[in-house]
């Protein structure tokens, strides 16, 4: 199947890449929102926004089946299941001729993306632990963050020379090429010993046995909070840019300067986790973004968007803040049940996700004339992630 384990930075890639065919299914349709509403009949951003959140709803459904079964059939074969699921639901996506039917078929498409999303973060559970857990999260979300800078001109650029339903096509060339490295380079990291009979009552178990871990449910709530935040950003980002400040063109490049400044934070996270701990890192950055979304409130409170130069600074100090939090959020989720970890990157997932996409819809909902009901929402869902936060450190005290 493979012919040798694959060294850590190969190792790295191969995971990151198995997380980007989400992160392209998402940031390459971010310019075509218009033209596709269009084409199936939306009539107003809400409903474009929806796009974008349908498929966090499947990434969020999808673990709950594909990860209890890992922890029995093995890593692998799931990763294939869910990349079919995928193909079959671009093909849905580009045959759409109304809402209804594109919405069946993002959440079809989050569905089969759940599982490499999964199962990349099981194989890295499986073979790290603690802070070191920590840091290879972190590398390996500057490699992902790589297609967030390059898929929204990449979209742009294929809607130019072809039209919209080109770039589903490109993305499922990009899934079988992923596929096939996967197939040849990683080896199965969930040993016979550790496998777990599948049965009816497994995910009721390996629930119950989730929700033993306050540390777990902790860091997976705060994780729903600032996904859900992140989330409201990628769904109205096309809206803000491209109508409120009517920067169509350069919304790539925009979209492309923010993701760099959250890899920066990935990297440097990535660096110095280990010296000062996953703890210390998420809470400083917990904070910051908290700090940051008040500040912006206070300045702009009743009044219109401030300058571009002025909202790409917020932009970039908060996502620089979020650079610190999702590798270490996940992993002292995950650190407590690496006994499940197939079952627990499910549930988790779903949890933080089942969160997330009301959490977004709600908020974009509020994103008509300004940014401000963004940030005032940034704000909240920091707010209540340092109550939690605050919690789990009582508690363990």
């Amino acid at each position: 199947m493979f012919q040798n384990k694959p060294s850590q930075f190969e190792f790295i890639a191969l995971m990151a890449a198995l997380m980007s065919v989400v992160a392209l299914a998402i940031d390459a349709l971010l310019p075509a929102l218009d033209i596709i509403g269009h084409s199936i009949g939306t009539e107003s951003n809400s409903e474009n926004q929806l796009l974008i959140i349908m498929i966090f709803l499947g990434l969020g459904i999808g673990p709950l089946l594909f990860g209890p079964i890992s922890d029995s059939l093995g890593r692998k074969p799931i990763v294939y299941l869910g990349f079919l699921v995928f193909i079959l639901a671009s093909v849905i996506c580009v045959n759409s001729s109304s809402l209804e039917m594109m919405i069946i078929g993002r959440i079809l498409q989050g569905i089969g993306l759940s599982a490499p999303r999964t199962m990349s973060i099981a194989i890295v559970r499986d073979t790290y632990s603690g802070d070191y857990m920590a840091r290879i999260m972190s590398f390996i979300t500057v490699v992902f963050l790589l297609v967030p800078i390059v898929a929204p001109a990449l979209g742009k650029f294929i809607l130019e020379i072809y039209n919209w339903e080109a770039i589903f096509y490109f993305q499922l060339v990009i899934t079988v090429i992923v596929s096939i490295w996967f197939w040849f380079r990683q080896p199965e990291t969930l040993h016979p010993e550790y496998r777990i009979k599948f049965t009816k009552l497994m995910v009721i178990d390996g629930t119950k046995e989730l929700f033993k871990h306050k540390q777990t449910i902790g860091y997976t709530l705060i994780s729903g909070f600032i996904t859900g935040s992140f989330m409201v950003y990628l769904s109205t980002s096309q809206q803000i840019f491209q109508q409120q400040y009517n920067l169509a063109d350069e919304f790539p490049f925009i979209f492309a300067g923010l993701a760099i400044s959250m890899g920066a934070a990935s990297l440097s996270n990535g660096s110095i986790v280990v010296k000062f701990g996953m703890k210390k890192m998420a809470t400083i950055a917990l904070f910051s973004f908290f700090g940051i979304s008040l500040l912006y409130i206070v300045l702009f409170f009743n009044s219109e968007n401030p300058s571009i130069e002025i909202l790409l600074a917020f932009f970039a100090m908060q996502f620089f803040s979020i650079g610190f939090l999702f590798g270490n959020l996940r992993a002292l989720a995950m650190q407590p049940i690496a006994h499940i970890a197939g079952i627990g990157a499910a549930i988790t997932g779903f949890i933080s996700t089942l969160m997330a996409v009301p959490i977004s819809a709600l908020i974009g909902g509020y994103v008509e004339a300004t940014a401000l009901p963004l940030f005032i929402g940034f704000s909240i869902c920091s707010f209540l992630s340092i109550l939690i936060l605050m919690y789990l450190k009582r508690i363990k005290n």
